[in-house]
């Protein structure tokens, strides 16, 4: 399986945090290293690290933003949201996104995946609900991806469609979270960032 590149993820974080102005100048924050992957995953290909301008905000649709990086000849595309809610609040949440991601050189396309700004209970799953629908995402560190290693169509589908969206999760210190994301403008987002990344 392969899965986004949390390295990748952090530079579009920082995007995502600073806006528009943040694309014409170098990360300030350090990407940490990709954590080893667990025994079920087979292992990601090594990320490229953000050429020189870094990721650039590209387009914003309602709620959700397209930001692209590229080193070298690759290229890669995320659509990308921030929860609106966030429990418990009294939790030091940090950056918690949820993204789309469209990697051609890896022929990845569309694969929903969230970041979290803490470390996830080890072998715990974050479940994302879309109107009352469950999906479940096997974690890894800060990170959680969907358990559909290759096929995402009915997910995007019921994400495009879809009206609520929601997830929980357990943090590495046992502390049961929830998050809500808005889906106002994901289509233009997702079909920004594929349109992106042909």
């Amino acid at each position: 399986m392969r899965i986004a590149p949390l390295n990748w993820m952090v530079a579009a974080v920082l995007v995502a945090t600073a806006g528009t102005a943040f694309a014409e100048t170098k990360p300030t924050k350090p990407i940490p290293p990709k954590p080893a992957a667990p025994a079920s995953a087979k292992p990601a290909a090594a990320a490229p690290a953000p050429a020189a301008g870094g990721p650039t905000l590209v387009m914003e649709s309602k709620d959700w933003k397209v930001v692209t990086a590229a080193s070298g000849k690759s290229k890669v595309c995320f659509a990308m949201t921030k929860p609106t809610k966030m429990e418990p609040p009294t939790l030091k949440h940090g950056d918690v996104l949820f993204f789309v991601s469209t990697r051609p050189a890896e022929n990845v396309r569309n694969e929903p995946s969230l970041q979290f700004g803490y470390a996830l209970k080890e072998g715990s799953p974050v479940m994302v609900d879309i109107d009352g629908k469950q999906y479940k995402f096997f974690t890894r560190g800060e990170g959680a991806w969907y358990e559909q290693s290759t096929d995402y169509t009915a997910f995007i589908d019921a994400l495009k469609k879809g009206k609520k969206m929601s997830a929980t999760g357990t943090s590495g210190r046992g502390n049961p979270t929830s998050y809500v994301f808005s889906l106002a403008g994901v289509s233009g987002a997702v079909d920004g960032a594929a349109k992106e990344c042909k």
